[in-house]
C-alpha cells in the first residue's frame, strides 16, 4: 500500500501528554522515503476483534509533527512509531499519538509493537522504561505502572443512563478516570450511557465494572472516553491498570482475568506486583505494508 500522511479528524482515549522528557531524544529527522507499517489487532487472537492500533517502525527518531500527521491519516485511536535503529540492546525509543494528539500511555498501542517486533521489548517512552516480554503460548506481558483508586463522591447516575442508583456498589478516581462498580455484570453489558453526562463528571473517562458473570474471567467492564473523542474504547489497556488493584483488593488475589465488554470485545490478563501491574494478551496483524510520506 502506499500512504500519503495527511490530517484528518480522529479520536483518542489515552492518557493526555503532559511530560516532553523524550523531545531531546527525538529529534527531527531527515525525510524518510519507505517505513514498514502495521494495523494490529490487540487483546484477542481473532482478527477484528480487540483493539486496532498502528505501528510504525523507525530507522531514526521523527519530527513530532510529522508523526502527529500520520497518526491522523491513520485515525486509529493510537498509532505507535518505534524506533528501531541504534544499539540493540538498549530500550526503544516508544511514542504513541491519537489522531489528535500525543499520548502518555497506551496499552493496547505498546501490546501491538511488541507483536510487530518479537521476542522481548524493552521501551523507552513518556511513561518511563516498559518491558514487554513474550511467553511461550503467544501472549505479550506488559509491565506497567499501577493507577490507585480513591474512593470520591461524584454524581454518576446520571452519566449512565437508567440504573437505579441502590445499583452502583461505589464511586473512585485514578488521575485521569472515574471508575463505577455496579452490581451486576448484566448492568455493564447492557449499558447506554448519556455521553453529555461522562464528559461533565470526568477528565478522561468513565470505567464501568462489575464481578463476573462467566466462571473463566474474574471481571468485566467497559471504557467510555468522550472527552479525548472515543464514545467507547474497544479494550483499554490503560484502564485495566486500574481495574486490576480494585479487584485485586476485593477478590483477595493478585492474578486476574478481565473481559471488556465492548462490541469487539477482548480479554485482559493482570497481575499485580506491588505498585507494578503486568498486563498480558495476544494480538494479530492484519495489515502489513509500507508508509510512503
Amino acid at each position: 500500500m502506499r500512504t500519503v500522511a495527511t490530517a484528518s479528524r480522529g479520536h483518542g482515549v489515552s492518557v493526555p501528554s503532559t511530560s516532553k522528557n523524550l523531545d531531546d531524544e527525538l529529534l527531527p529527522a531527515t525525510r524518510m522515503l519507505i517505513m514498514r507499517s502495521y494495523l494490529v489487532d490487540s487483546f484477542t487472537d481473532t482478527p477484528f476483534g480487540g483493539n486496532p492500533a498502528a505501528v510504525v517502525l523507525l530507522d531514526e527518531p521523527a519530527d513530532p509533527a510529522w508523526m502527529q500527521a500520520v497518526a491522523a491519516e491513520f485515525n486509529q485511536s493510537e498509532t505507535a512509531f518505534v524506533v528501531t535503529g541504534g544499539d540493540e540492546h538498549a530500550a526503544k525509543p516508544l511514542r504513541w499519538f491519537s489522531p489528535t494528539t500525543e499520548v502518555d500511555l497506551c496499552g493496547h498501542a505498546t501490546l501491538a509493537a511488541a507483536h510487530v517486533l518479537g521476542g522481548s521489548q524493552r521501551f523507552n517512552t513518556r511513561s518511563g522504561e516498559l518491558t514487554c516480554t513474550a511467553t511461550t503460548d503467544g501472549t505479550v506481558e506488559m509491565d506497567f505502572p499501577v493507577r490507585p483508586n480513591e474512593p470520591v463522591d461524584v454524581p454518576v447516575v446520571a452519566a449512565l443512563g437508567d440504573i437505579a442508583p441502590e445499583r452502583v456498589i461505589a464511586v473512585a478516581r485514578s488521575n485521569t478516570d472515574l471508575l463505577v462498580h455496579l452490581d451486576d455484570a448484566g448492568l455493564v453489558r447492557e449499558l447506554r450511557p448519556d455521553l453529555s453526562e461522562v464528559l461533565r463528571i470526568t477528565e478522561r473517562g468513565v470505567i464501568v465494572t462489575a464481578a463476573s458473570d462467566r466462571p473463566e474471567v474474574d471481571f468485566v467492564s467497559r471504557f467510555f472516553a468522550p472527552a479525548v473523542g472515543a464514545p467507547e474504547d474497544p479494550v483499554t489497556g490503560s484502564a485495566h491498570c486500574s481495574l486490576a488493584p480494585w479487584w485485586a483488593e476485593r477478590l483477595g488475589r493478585t492474578e486476574l482475568v478481565g473481559e471488556q465488554a465492548s462490541a469487539r470485545g477482548g480479554t485482559v490478563r493482570a497481575r499485580l506486583e506491588g505498585r507494578r501491574v503486568v498486563l498480558g494478551g495476544r494480538a494479530v496483524t492484519v495489515l502489513d505494508g509500507t508508509l510512503a510520506a
